[in-house]
């Protein structure tokens, strides 16, 4: 294969005019090597040496031109140096520094132009100083037309390939721009997932401690399960202390007296029964009622002295594993404490999420938007588990005040029973006189007592209901509803502690089978 040429010759003609310069374009590709000893010759056809040339001019290049790049050049041959009209065929040949030959032209010959043929008129106007317009013609060699027409073309093309040169700048530079931007824009993206990951594992890490926070919740709601069977068993064996007690006789005197205690305060209760029915605003009332009713029936539970001794060692276990509970509140408390300085710390960054995102450029809005949505869905998550770890607040807050009640009663209990001790020590003797004269009466009142505690069972039963349905509104809500209903299932809670199912409040007699045994031990005192 033939080795391509360093050197292109451009436009030559086939005929030039010796009266005229002529114009020889080329184009140095980037395997060209040039040097400002470069020349270019008119050489006849078929020379064989260097030295044949007729004349030469030296291979200018543009200002600015680098080695390696591409050029379009001209060089200009004077009229005077020009061969004269003839048949001879003569080319452009390139030659280098080193005297090799770069490239030749395709054949040219010098010719005359003709006297007719080759002259052109041209009609020119002028206008004169009075306003009238003059035509003049004028007679020009057809070559001179043609060459000043060349040199226009070849101007408007000078001119072309510059703007074509700009605009090729302008693109790479675009480009170089464009994927400089594009690099950017990738790391920061990359940068905003590495984020959003990290938020992400934060989030589930911020669950874990959550699901463990409801683990320990459950176990402190287990042992309180467990305290309330054991008081509960406590009240039954208090039941049966009772009934031994009875079976030695209660004076009828004292008995007397407090059955009209009782009557007055049946009396109290059936009204204030009636307001509970007809409106359920007055629980707190109805609170202070049944506290006074299980303060009386705790009036009656003297003389335990079998049981004394082992109801106060209880007791003493009791408070020692309250105690251990509020050691596990306190660390639960440290945790949820955490908990929070986490969701604020995210919270923050989600915000300064969303501020970045905002400022980013309009080519990249739908990825942008993409981001923005997944950040709001992270911030909603977040802002569910605060408000679920403030409603775990406020619930382990509500139960340390509840065993905090039930503490002090134990203490009242406690006190109580020595109180019963020595009282049942001095009326037992007194007892067993009037207990068969007064029996009936007391089972009529008993009777009829029964009856009331049996309606409101069915009343403490209704708010349980309500209770229950209160608890179950979503979390969701506003942070002020859920604080007024977590206030509601609380009194609610307090209420149903202090009910009748709850008081051991021994009614009946030895021989009647439906004396009511409590289940759970007050945990409010007033």
């Amino acid at each position: 294969m033939e080795k391509q040429p360093t050197v292109v010759f451009h436009n030559v003609g086939q005929v030039y005019f010796p009266q005229s310069r002529v114009e020889c374009h080329y184009s140095l590709t980037s395997d060209h090597r040039w040097s400002s000893s470069d020349w270019i010759g008119i050489f006849e056809v078929g020379c064989t040496s260097r030295k044949q040339y007729h004349t030469y001019t030296w291979a200018l290049v543009p200002e600015g031109y680098t080695e390696c790049t591409s050029v379009n050049c001209c060089a200009l041959f004077h009229a005077s140096y020009l061969p004269r009209p003839s048949a001879v065929e003569y080319q452009f040949i390139y030659v280098d520094k080193m005297g090799k030959v770069c490239a030749r032209s395709r054949p040219f010959t010098f010719r005359a132009p003709k006297p007719l043929e080759e002259l052109e008129t041209l009609k020119e106007e002028r206008d004169e100083e009075d306003g009238e317009e003059e035509d003049l013609l004028l007679v020009i060699t057809k070559a001179q037309l043609l060459q000043s027409q060349l040199d226009e073309s070849l101007k408007k093309q000078a001119d072309i390939h510059l703007a074509l040169d700009v605009a090729k700048e302008e693109a790479e530079k675009q480009k170089e721009d464009s994927r400089e931007a594009r690099v950017a824009w990738e790391l920061e993206r990359e940068a905003m997932k590495q984020e959003i990951s990290e938020l992400r594992a934060n989030m589930k890490h911020n669950c874990e401690i959550l699901k463990k926070i409801e683990g320990n919740h459950k176990n402190v709601k287990y042992s309180q399960e467990n305290l309330t069977s054991e008081l509960s068993k406590l009240m039954v064996e208090k039941d049966e202390s009772e009934q031994r007690i009875q079976e030695l006789e209660e004076d009828i005197k004292v008995l007397n007296d407090r059955e009209k205690e009782e009557n007055s305060e049946l009396e109290r209760l059936k009204e204030r029964v009636k307001k509970m029915s007809s409106q359920m605003k007055h629980d707190e009332e109805k609170r202070k009622c049944l506290q006074r009713e299980y303060e009386v029936a705790l009036v009656e539970l003297r003389g335990l002295q079998d049981r004394l001794e082992a109801s106060e060692h209880v007791a003493e276990n009791l408070r020692r594993e309250l105690r251990e509970l509020g050691i596990r509140q306190g660390h639960t408390n440290t945790e949820l404490h955490q908990a929070r300085l986490q969701v604020a710390q995210l919270t923050l960054q989600l915000s300064e999420e969303n501020l970045v995102l905002r400022e980013e450029r309009a080519n990249w809005t739908l990825e942008r938007e993409a981001y923005k949505h997944a950040a709001e869905t992270d911030a909603k998550k977040l802002q569910d588990l605060s408000c679920e770890v403030r409603r775990k607040e406020e619930w382990l807050q509500e139960e340390r005040m509840e065993r905090e009640k039930i503490e002090v009663e134990l203490g009242r209990e406690r006190d109580c029973t020595r109180v019963l001790q020595s009282d049942s020590k001095r009326e037992l003797q007194e007892l067993k006189a009037g207990l068969r004269a007064a029996q009936k009466e007391r089972e009529e009142q008993q009777a009829e007592k029964q009856d009331l505690l049996i309606y409101i069972l069915q009343l403490e039963q209704r708010l349980e209901v309500e209770t229950e349905s209160k608890e179950e509104v979503p979390t969701s809500l506003s942070p002020g509803s859920s604080s007024e209903d977590e206030e509601n299932v609380s009194s609610a809670s307090s209420r149903s502690i202090l009910s009748p199912l709850f008081l051991s409040t021994p009614l009946e007699r030895p021989h009647r089978a439906e004396t009511p045994a409590a289940e759970t031990p007050v945990s409010d005192t007033q």
